[in-house]
């Protein structure tokens, strides 16, 4: 078999690489299988012939053939530029989250979710958020207490746990 290999490969390579339009990778993969079944068949190989080269190029351009039939045959694949306009799944499981947390804020009071918005989501300290919304500072802080657990509750109920 090594002699055999050391014989014809280089040949049968540069034969071949011509056939698959200079793809490396597949010509070493025809010129390997050929390769296997020229041992498969050492027993069937007429040993008075003065070259298996014939016999290996036939081989090889049928393998070469077979596997462009093959791809033909199957769908094609498709390519993995789709996958790249698709959000990185940070972005995607951020989304989801906002809508959870979106659909559970609108079972709130809109007293609570007024709140909420003001000191969690605008950033407002419960003074700054009192004053905005005209409110005594305590009732602000009571209503971000009792928001804070109803939407807790809330996003319970859509199988969202605290951990």
């Amino acid at each position: 078999m090594r002699a055999l290999y050391r014989e014809h490969a280089g040949a049968l390579f540069a034969y071949v690489l011509k056939l698959v339009a200079g793809d490396r990778y597949l010509a070493e993969d025809v010129v390997q299988e050929t390769l296997l079944r020229a041992w498969k068949s050492a027993s069937r190989l007429d040993p008075a012939a003065r070259s298996l080269r014939p016999w290996l190029v036939t081989v090889a351009r049928r393998i070469v053939i077979d596997g462009h039939r093959s791809r033909r045959a199957r769908p094609q694949e498709t390519s993995p530029a789709a996958l790249e306009q698709l959000p990185a799944r940070d972005e995607l499981d951020r989304s989801l989250r906002l809508m959870t947390i979106s659909d559970a804020l609108r079972d709130l009071s809109a007293a609570h979710r007024e709140a909420l918005v003001e000191t969690y989501f605008r950033g407002r300290t419960v003074n700054e958020a009192a004053e905005e919304l005209g409110l005594p500072a305590g009732t602000v802080r009571s209503r971000v207490f009792y928001a804070l657990r109803a939407l807790r509750n809330a996003l319970e109920e859509r199988g969202v746990t605290t951990s």
